[in-house]
């Protein structure tokens, strides 16, 4: 039986939550998050040792998780995207219907737009930070949040007026 990788337990432990969030953020399906995350935790394993020599682990971490996600996502961007489905767990919050339409919003957007948009405002990312893990520049980030920005507000419409006040 082969070794366990010194230290990738106690990583995985403690970044998984955070992954999972992201990824329930990117993908809206917690089936599909779940599967995100253990590919990305595979693929760390896999490159351990070059991981922990990273100045940053968790971010190489997301970057991971980011790459897993735009690849499934043009993977199946010909595909069916289920809508109207139920959440497998009831949400303590009290903005539920502010979060659910903020949700079904990010799902009109595009899987890049998407990515640039939670990356950005969700994860506190700076647009150097987001440019590098999209190998865009750092204008075209700038450029593709703005213009993410007037998609989300146009996908929802009345919807957020309505909730906001």
């Amino acid at each position: 039986m082969a070794k366990e990788p010194n230290g990738f337990h106690e990583f995985a432990a403690a970044r998984s939550a955070s992954l999972f969030r992201t990824a329930c953020l990117l993908c809206d399906d917690w089936h599909l998050a779940e599967d995100l995350v253990q590919t990305t935790l595979g693929k760390l394993y896999a490159s351990w040792r070059r991981v922990q020599r990273a100045e940053n682990p968790a971010a190489y971490a997301r970057k991971v998780l980011l790459r897993t996600y735009l690849s499934h996502a043009r993977k199946r961007s010909s595909g069916e995207t289920p809508r109207e489905r139920l959440p497998d767990t009831a949400a303590a919050d009290s903005d539920q219907a502010l979060r659910l339409t903020l949700l079904n919003g990010l799902a009109q957007l595009s899987a890049q737009d998407r990515a640039v948009l939670v990356l950005r405002y969700w994860e506190d990312q700076s647009v150097e930070e987001v440019a590098a893990l999209l190998r865009l520049s750092s204008g075209a980030v700038r450029n593709r949040s703005m213009r993410a920005l007037g998609r989300l507000r146009e996908a929802l419409g009345d919807e957020l007026d309505v909730l906001i006040r």
